[in-house]
């Protein structure tokens, strides 16, 4: 399989995460506005972003299911659809409970698209290349951040009045109409087509995607899963243990570095170390770009050098340049260093954990479960998300310093734990990924996908 049809195929799919992008960091643009219009107190700010995050949690948690039953590429036409819907209604909410709901609802669209796209993408990749491939989900969702921080830049250079954060938000809408009108033109998964015994149907997907001999594949399929297509297994701890704690354990790990927290309040952030909000929105622009950078460097090398090796070394990164931050913000000096260590860590976290978390929820887990299994994962890296964004402008008020020190100290302790316990997953094929995670090595099972 491969050829022109399946990279389309796997770049409109990969869509999902530049609305994802666009959707969590545009909110940066607009807290200081909406601060003044709602009249925002620092817990009631908190309380606001997160309330998009709580919505985020509940489409992880919920939406999974739904993917294992209906195919992930027909779920995601309804999160396409709440991306518009979402985004027409935040840019038109008329007081701060409409704007907290709508927010809740592009919430739902961010949990949902973060389940099921990477899901799609894992079951129409190739073994050898499905870091890379799965990685273009998070590419997307760099992507759809440095737009969002681009399109607040040049909104507020163009409008002014009390109506710009309204424009910034209803932009959205925009890439939302071209994903949602785009997944009309993609097949179901194969993989999901054959796991339900619709055979003929998953043949067809298959020469959608340039397969050259469905049939063979489709008998690949089988051999390697020893299953037979109509067995439907449940999620569950007995049989699923390992997989489930790494996904927990992962995505716990990658809010942990404080990265949305970062991204979500970058603009106060820079006000907090004096810059303005001009400068602070020129700023953005840059560490989006270098979010955009490294996560390129990521996908180069994560079938190279492998998940675990990535996660390693942007732990070291991170750690030192949050523990960097710490020291300037505790000491109200060398703000000119500031831009320098955001910038370092930017490009730690999309080097490893951005390039990585995707990538590694969507493998472990068996065909059948898989995107309940990529829900836990999501719903624990989504709660500690709502938790995180929502204290952190309350514990920045008291101490600048202390939000960035223990982010660092997290950092370590992921390098701890990644060393210790996270198998490596680099080329396995996804029928054989169960013998992994049960501690028989890796396989020598020729890929397939």
């Amino acid at each position: 399989m491969g050829g022109a049809a399946h990279i389309r195929v796997i770049i409109i799919a990969s869509l999902a995460g530049l609305l994802f992008g666009f959707d969590t960091a545009v909110i940066a643009g607009v807290t200081g506005a909406l601060r003044e219009v709602f009249a925002l107190t620092p817990a009631g700010l908190g309380a606001m972003v997160s309330s998009a995050l709580w919505g985020t949690l509940l489409g992880a948690l919920v939406l999974g299911r739904p993917g294992d039953r209906f195919g992930s590429r027909n779920v995601l036409r309804v999160i396409g659809l709440l991306y518009v819907i979402s985004a027409v209604g935040c840019a038109l909410a008329s007081n701060l409970p409409v704007f907290v709901f709508w927010r809740f609802l592009a919430g739902i669209a961010i949990g949902g698209s973060s389940v099921l796209a990477p899901v799609y993408l894992a079951e129409i990749a190739p073994a050898a290349r499905r870091g890379a491939l799965v990685g273009l989900f998070q590419m997307n969702i760099v992507v759809g951040i440095l737009l969002a921080y681009g399109s607040n830049f040049c909104v507020a250079q163009l409008i002014s009045g009390g109506g710009v954060w309204r424009c910034k938000l209803a932009i959205a809408a925009l890439p939302a109409l071209v994903f949602l009108s785009l997944l009309f033109t993609i097949p179901q998964s194969p993989r999901w087509l054959a796991l339900k015994g619709q055979l003929q149907d998953a043949a067809a997907s298959l020469r959608r995607l340039g397969s050259a001999d469905p049939h063979a594949q489709l008998a690949e399929y089988a051999a390697a899963a020893g299953v037979q297509p109509t067995v439907r297994p449940t999620l569950s701890w007995t049989a699923h243990r390992r997989p489930i704690l790494l996904a927990i354990g992962l995505a716990c790990f990658n809010q942990l570095s404080g990265i949305n927290a970062i991204l979500y309040y970058l603009g106060d952030i820079f006000a907090a170390a004096g810059f303005s909000r001009l400068s602070a929105d020129a700023q953005s622009v840059a560490i989006g770009a270098t979010n955009l950078l490294a996560t390129l460097l990521g996908m180069a090398l994560i079938d190279r050098l492998g998940r675990k090796t990535l996660l390693l070394l942007g732990s070291v990164g991170m750690a030192a340049a949050l523990a960097g931050v710490a020291l300037i913000m505790a000491n109200d000096a060398a703000r000119s260093w500031l831009l320098v260590l955001l910038v370092g860590f930017i490009a730690c976290f999309a080097l490893s954990q951005g390039a990585v978390i995707w990538v590694y929820l969507s493998e472990i887990f068996p065909t059948a479960v898989r995107a309940r299994g990529q829900s836990v994962g999501s719903a624990a890296h989504w709660l500690l998300n709502a938790v995180i964004s929502g204290v952190f402008p309350i514990i920045a008020a008291h101490s600048k310093a202390a939000p960035f020190a223990f982010f660092a100290a997290m950092m370590v302790l992921q390098f701890i734990t990644v060393l210790l316990f996270f198998p490596e997953t680099r080329a396995v094929p996804l029928e054989q990924m169960a013998d992994l995670m049960r501690g028989r090595g890796r396989t020598t099972h020729r890929s397939v996908i």
